[in-house]
């Protein structure tokens, strides 16, 4: 599983662009956050927890965690 192929994934069914989830990210963490780093972030795979929190969020989706069954 690729994290940055699942939000762009999100993206599309939610037809949001990266300009806007860049915009959402950079007022949420209270600083600049463009979409050339948004888009360098998804190409190098190193989205942080909180911004995938942040990204999830805008698009209506959270992060649940479930105990294996051993």
């Amino acid at each position: 599983m690729n994290i940055s192929n699942e939000i762009k994934k999100l993206m599309i069914d939610n037809d949001m662009t990266l300009t806007e989830l860049a915009k959402i990210i950079s007022l949420k963490k209270k600083k600049s956050f463009s979409v050339q780093n948004f888009s360098q972030k998804l190409k190098n795979n190193t989205i942080t927890l909180k911004e995938f929190e942040i990204i999830l969020d805008a698009l209506g989706y959270g992060i649940i965690f479930n105990r294996k069954i051993k």
